[in-house]
């Protein structure tokens, strides 16, 4: 199965896809140039904020939460107007949001992360029935947030450990004693970044730097990989007819001008078709 460039805009930092599943349309980020990005019928689509944003889910139809560097969002697709939901590190010049997703509660977990990757700078949070609480702390670049399909666990990562971790829920989706490692891939020198959870349980992770996304099973077994074009891959999602199509964000960031040029791969969001089924990702609950 080979990968289709399905939107050709090369971003800086392409992150956080989200298939919309009322509007079939997906949603995803170029973090540095401070844009939200989608396709539709009518072509591309661009919405330009005054700060990076880097993760959404999906309120109804026209509504989406996004969280940028300072605050999470209540925003209207249609005539651009957002309301602040909650501050996000608002005081802190050092941090930005980066990896988030919506739980299966109607949730909202979202990461954050110094500007310029500080060691330990960076949280995990919860937003949940409006309110905002931190979960993990002396996180340097948060990623791979995810649930199991039985709601069983998260799956999260601190990129620069290599390491994935899972930590079990209880029956209102918060965090139930200490996390564990569910996938170490410092032996083989990989990067995790964004992650998303199949129909069957398997996680699928975006490696930073191995152009690539790679599937492992609910118990951290090895399962495949899809190659892309692109060195830096992001973030996966699914989307699509049945959700069987995989979207992948990349970046151009720390590549190299030579590398990275204008008719390079890097930078662009891909598609594949037919890797697996995915499911829909919850309505966050406002």
């Amino acid at each position: 199965m080979s990968a289709e460039v399905f939107d050709d805009r090369r971003c800086i930092l392409g992150e956080g896809p989200l298939w919309h599943p009322e509007r079939e349309q997906l949603f995803w980020f170029d973090i540095m140039r401070h844009r939200l990005l989608s396709r539709d019928a009518s072509g591309p689509l661009e919405w330009r904020f005054d700060e990076p944003v880097s993760a959404a889910g999906w309120v109804d139809t026209e509504t989406l939460l996004i969280a940028s560097a300072s605050a999470l969002w209540r925003f209207d697709v249609r005539d651009s107007s957002k309301t602040q939901l909650c501050r996000l590190e608002q005081d802190n010049a050092v941090t930005r949001s980066n990896d988030g997703r919506a739980d299966p509660w109607g949730g909202f977990w979202i990461g954050t992360m110094g500007r310029t990757a500080e060691s330990g700078a960076g949280a995990i949070y919860r937003f949940y029935q409006g309110r905002l609480q931190r979960l993990f702390s002396e996180i340097t670049i948060s990623n791979a947030i995810c649930f199991a399909p039985n709601r069983s666990c998260a799956y999260f990562t601190d990129t620069t450990t290599k390491r994935v971790m899972r930590v079990a829920l209880d029956r209102n989706g918060w965090p139930e004693g200490d996390p564990v490692v569910f996938l170490d891939l410092t032996p083989d020198g990989l990067n995790p970044d964004g992650a998303v959870v199949d129909k069957s349980g398997a996680v699928w992770i975006a490696q930073w730097g191995a152009a690539r996304v790679a599937a492992y099973s609910g118990q951290g077994t090895f399962l495949r990989v899809v190659d892309l074009p692109a060195r830096h891959t992001t973030c996966p999602a699914f989307g699509g007819a049945g959700f069987r199509t995989l979207f992948v964000t990349s970046a151009r960031q720390c590549l190299s001008a030579e590398v990275a040029h204008d008719q390079s791969p890097h930078g662009q969001t891909f598609a594949i078709s037919g890797v697996a089924e995915g499911l829909p990702e919850p309505r966050v609950i406002l």
